[in-house]
């Protein structure tokens, strides 16, 4: 499984418990274990969720109705930044 795929499973894991549409991140804090704090990993990188609110901040397309396309534009943020 590629960094990618890995990071993506957990991504969709966790925010897909969340009720879409989703209108900011703040929408997101209900779902995530340890709030901004929770840890997500992929090869030999990790984020925390606060970390990849601020990258996705430039790029973020709210509101999201679905988990799909909110993982695809943190997955896509991270990939252009060269991050995985």
């Amino acid at each position: 499984m590629s960094a990618r795929e890995e990071l993506e499973k957990q991504l969709k894991e966790i925010f897909g418990k969340a009720n879409y549409p989703i209108n900011s991140v703040m929408d997101l804090l209900p779902v995530l274990p340890q709030g901004p704090m929770t840890q997500f990993k992929a090869g030999d990188k990790s984020w925390t969720a606060m970390e990849l609110s601020q990258k996705l901040a430039g790029r973020a397309n709210f509101p999201y109705n679905d988990v799909d396309s909110f993982v695809k534009d943190i997955l896509d943020g991270l990939q252009e930044a060269g991050e995985l």
